[in-house]
Formats: structure tokens, C-alpha cells, sequence
């Protein structure tokens, strides 16, 4: 079975119970923790993903880090995920929850990328806009790229606005690049 099957089944099992015990939210925030731990630390990814290390090593980990921040609901889920040795998916299957949750409250997850820190009025600006063209509610992140020379990208729903200076001089590259002037001689 691919990731991406098992990562919705699990998020789609976890949305159910967390609907009927009604804490979406909490899960959620839950979700969001989980997704960020295991995105920054590639150490964890590599216990996770190591056959030799048992399950009962993996649930104290998960224990030592979660125990306190998360609710019980996502505890016992995680602790069911890593005893059915999907460890290595909490990641994705976070990732797929979090998807689920933005799709049942009708939000679009907006990422936003400039060269220097965005303002709160730029901010305001995007999710406005976004707002305005996709007709749901927007979560923004923004971060910033130290390579990009200035300008900004915008992703959201599969599309993409690059409003990035190195774009712009591409095309003015490629246009100066076609000869339009023909000698009449």
C-alpha cells in the first residue's frame, strides 16, 4: 500500500473518532505539534523508520516528547499507529489530517514566500485576495527565502502566483533573446 493511502486512512480513522468525541480542534492543534516535532528533527524520522528499535522504545518516545502537550485521544491514536508499525507515517498521516480538518471547515492553506519578512498589512493583503478568488477562508504561512532576490510566490489549491524578481528578468531575457529588429536592406 503507498504512503499516501495509509497516510488518509489513518487521518480519515483519526477525523472520525476525534469528530464523534467532538475535539477536531484539539486533534487538530495536537496534529499540528506532531507535524512540526517530526519535521524538525530527522533523528526521530530515522528511529521511527529502524526495524530493530522495538515498539515499547518507540511509545516511551513518544511518551517523553507528547505525554504533556497532546490530548489523550491523540496519545492513544499515535501509540495504536506505532504498534501497528506505521511510525515512520506520523508525519504524513498528520499532514493528511490537518488537510481533512482545512477541507470540512472550508479553509485553503495559502504559503506565501518573500525575500524579506512580510508585513502584517501584506499579510492582510494575500489573504484577502485569496479569500476573495477562492471564496473560503485562508491559513497563511509565510516564510522567507534568503536566495530570492525580491518580490514574492504565492501557493494555494494547486495554483501559484510568482511575482518574483528572477522570474521577471527571465522573461525579459528571453525576450531581448528574439531578434524583432530586421535590417531593410
Amino acid at each position: 500500500m503507498s504512503d499516501y493511502k495509509i497516510n488518509t486512512n489513518y487521518a480519515k480513522a483519526l477525523f472520525l473518532l476525534a469528530s464523534d468525541m467532538q475535539q477536531l480542534d484539539a486533534v487538530m492543534s495536537d496534529m499540528r505539534l506532531v507535524n512540526e516535532v517530526c519535521r524538525e528533527n530527522r533523528e526521530l524520522g530515522v528511529v521511527f523508520n529502524n526495524p530493530v528499535i522495538p515498539e515499547g522504545k518507540k511509545v516511551a518516545i513518544l511518551d517523553d516528547l507528547f505525554a504533556s502537550h497532546l490530548s489523550q485521544l491523540s496519545m492513544a491514536f499515535m501509540h495504536f499507529v506505532v504498534k501497528k508499525r506505521r511510525a515512520i507515517n506520523l508525519r504524513g498521516i498528520s499532514n493528511a489530517y490537518m488537510e481533512m480538518h482545512r477541507n470540512a471547515n472550508n479553509v485553503i492553506l495559502t504559503d506565501l514566500v518573500t525575500a524579506v519578512e512580510a508585513d502584517e498589512e501584506s499579510k492582510a493583503e494575500v489573504t484577502r485576495l485569496v479569500a476573495e478568488y477562492t471564496g473560503k477562508n485562508v491559513e497563511l504561512q509565510s516564510r522567507t527565502d534568503d536566495k530570492m532576490l525580491g518580490g514574492f510566490c504565492m501557493r494555494f489549491d494547486n495554483n501559484m502566483y510568482d511575482a518574483r524578481i528572477r522570474t521577471k528578468i527571465m522573461k525579459l531575457r528571453q525576450e531581448f533573446e528574439k531578434n524583432i529588429y530586421e535590417s531593410k536592406l
